[in-house]
C-alpha cells in the first residue's frame, strides 16, 4: 500500500515507458526481464492497492530483427517522421498488446533487418538508439497521448530524458512530463555514442559538475536532467556515490544525491514457480519440499556425479567477466578440496574464466561440471536441484538469480554488495529468518570461509529445511517494486495536477 499519499486532481496516470529490449519479445540480459515485467505489474495494479490512482503505461522499444522473425501478427500505425541535422529520419510505428500493455515497436533505417539487438560497435548502436529514442517522443505526438512520467531505462533511452528537457522550453506538449531514469548498472554509459549527438543536433551537457569525458555520453546527460534516478536497489544507490563503483560520476551524482532513490527489481512469480515449472523433473512447494530430492538425483545423474544427497551440490549460474566474480569461486574451490562438495557451473563470457572453469574440471573430475553455454531449460533444473547457488560477484547492482533461487529452495551464498545485500539475510546476522550467507570482501579467502560456514551447517537437515523454506517464503513479486514506482511518480506529480 502506498504511504505518504496525496491524491492527484486526476485519476488516471499516463506511463510511457521505453527499454532497448523487453521479454518475451526479445530479451538479452536482466533489462529484458525488467522491462517485460515492470510495465504490466503496474498496469495491473488495483486502485485499491494505489488509492484511486489508475494507471495507463504504454511500453516501447525497438522493431529489432529477432522480433521481426518470430511473424507477430502486429497493427501497422504509421510512419512519421524524425528530425536530425541533415534530414528527417523515417520511422514506422506498429502496436500489439501482451499481458494488458499496450506495445509500441519502432523501424527506421537505422535498424537493419540483419542487426543484432546490440552491435559491436558502440557507434552504429549510438545511431539506433538515439533515433529509436527521439522517435518514442514523437510517437507520443503523433497518437495525441500525453504521458505524466517518461520512464526511461539505461543508456540506451536516456536520450529521451535529455531531449525531453530540451523539448520543454519550446513545446507545451512535454511542458508537464516528469522523467525518471533506471540505472540498472552505471558503468555502460554509452561510450563511443557521441557521434549521434551531432547526428541529431543535441548539444553536449554544459553542467560543471559533470566530468568533461561525460558531457556527450547518452547515461550521464540522462543522470544530469532526470528528475528521478533510480538505481536497481537501494544498496547500489549509495554505492555509486563512491569511487569504487561510481565510474567516475560518483562526485557529480553527490550533487544529485536527493533525486536518487533505490528500487529491488522483482522476479516473475508465475514463470519462476517450482510448483508449475515444466523444465524441473519434479514439481513441489514449500509444503512438499521433500519432493525436491527428486531434482537433485536427476541432476547429478545428467552430469554422471555421486548421487549421494549428503554431498553438497553447488551451483553457479553467470555471465562469465570480472563483474561476475567467476574467477572468485574457482579459486575459493580450489582451497576447499578436502572437503565434501559437488558443483556445475553454467555460463559463457571470458575466454580465460571460460578455460579457467574448464580445467576445474579436468583437474576435479569426480565432482565439478563446466557446462560452458547458454542454457536456460538447464538453469531450472539447476535452481530446482542445486543446494547452494554460488553469486561472487564484485559488484551486482540487483541481481535475479539469487530470487529465483531462493524461491526455488537453492540457498545464496553471495557477495554482500548490491541487490544481493538488499535481498539475502545471512544467517549469521539472523539465525531465525536468515536465508543465505553473506561475505564482504572481494577475494577467493572470504568467500572460502564463507562457504566452509554453508557446508559445515548443511549435514543439520532440519536447520538447512528451515533456511529453504525462510528463502521460499520471501516476497520478490513485481507488485512491490510497481507499488514503490507509482508513489515515485506520484511525488513527482504532486503540485502538478
Amino acid at each position: 500500500m502506498l504511504t505518504g499519499y496525496r491524491p492527484l486532481k486526476t485519476l488516471k496516470l499516463n506511463v510511457l515507458f521505453l527499454a532497448a529490449e523487453a521479454d518475451p519479445l526479445v530479451k538479452v540480459g536482466g533489462l529484458g526481464d525488467v522491462a517485460g515485467s515492470l510495465p504490466p505489474a503496474l498496469q495491473q495494479l488495483t486502485t485499491e492497492k494505489t488509492r484511486g490512482v489508475k494507471l495507463d503505461v504504454r511500453l516501447v522499444i525497438p522493431f529489432h530483427s529477432v522480433i521481426r522473425q518470430k511473424h507477430l501478427e502486429l497493427e501497422y500505425l504509421f510512419e512519421y517522421e524524425v528530425p536530425s541535422e541533415a534530414e528527417p529520419i523515417i520511422a514506422q510505428a506498429y502496436r500489439l498488446l501482451i499481458n494488458g500493455v499496450e506495445i509500441y515497436l519502432i523501424s527506421g533505417a537505422p535498424f537493419r533487418e540483419d542487426a543484432p539487438v546490440y552491435d559491436p560497435n558502440p557507434a552504429i548502436d549510438g545511431l539506433k538508439f538515439f533515433f529509436f529514442s527521439l522517435a518514442a517522443l514523437e510517437l507520443v505526438k503523433k497518437l495525441d497521448w500525453q504521458p505524466d512520467i517518461l520512464h526511461a531505462n539505461d543508456w540506451h533511452t536516456a536520450i529521451a530524458v535529455y531531449a525531453l528537457k530540451v523539448s520543454k522550453s519550446h513545446d507545451p506538449f512535454f511542458k508537464d512530463v516528469a522523467s525518471v531514469l533506471t540505472i540498472h548498472n552505471l558503468l555502460f554509459m554509452g561510450a563511443g555514442t557521441e557521434a549521434a549527438l551531432d547526428v541529431f543536433g543535441f548539444p553536449a551537457s554544459q553542467s560543471p559538475d559533470l566530468p568533461w569525458w561525460a558531457k556527450k555520453f547518452p547515461l550521464p546527460l540522462g543522470l544530469e536532467t532526470a528528475e528521478r534516478i533510480v538505481p536497481v536497489s537501494p544498496t547500489y544507490a549509495r554505492e555509486i556515490l563512491t569511487p569504487e563503483y561510481g565510474g567516475g560520476l560518483d562526485e557529480f551524482l553527490k550533487t544529485r544525491q536527493e533525486s536518487i532513490t533505490g528500487i529491488v527489481n522483482g522476479i516473475d512469480q508465475v514463470s519462476w514457480n517450482p510448483a508449475t515449472d515444466p523444465a524441473i523433473r519434479a514439481n513441489f512447494d514449500i509444503s512438499t519440499l521433500f519432493v525436491r530430492q527428486n531434482n537433485k538425483e536427476a541432476l547429478t545423474a545428467e552430469f554422471s556425479l555421486n548421487p549421494d544427497p549428503k554431498i553438497p551440490l553447488l551451483i553457479l549460474i553467470a555471465r562469465m567477466d570480472q563483474q561476475k566474480g567467476v574467477d572468485l569461486a574457482v579459486n575459493g574451490l580450489s582451497q576447499m578440496t578436502g572437503q565434501r562438495w559437488q558443483a556445475i557451473i553454467l555460463g559463457t563470457g571470458s575466454p580465460e574464466i571460460e578455460d579457467a572453469c574448464r580445467q576445474m574440471e579436468r583437474e576435479h573430475p569426480e565432482r565439478v561440471r563446466a557446462a560452458i553455454r547458454f542454457d536456460s531449460r538447464l538453469a531450472r533444473r539447476m535452481y530446482a536441484g542445486g543446494d547452494i547457488i554460488l553469486m561472487p560477484s564484485r559488484y551486482e547492482p540487483c541481481g535475479l538469480a539469487q530470487m529465483i533461487a531462493m524461491r526455488y529452495g537453492c540457498v545464496p551464498l553471495a557477495r554482500a554488495t548490491g541487490g544481493l545485500q538488499d535481498t539475502i539475510i545471512d544467517i549469521a546476522d539472523n539465525p531465525e529468518r536468515g536465508t543465505g550467507f553473506l561475505f564482504k570482501p572481494a577475494t577467493p579467502e572470504a568467500f572460502a570461509e564463507t562457504l566452509h560456514r554453508a557446508l559445515a551447517l548443511f549435514p543439520d537437515s532440519a536447520h538447512w529445511s528451515a533456511i529453504q523454506r525462510q528463502g521460499m517464503c520471501q516476497d520478490f513479486s513485481w507488485e512491490n517494486s510497481a507499488l514503490q514506482y507509482v508513489q515515485l511518480y506520484q511525488d513527482l506529480l504532486k503540485g502538478r495536477a
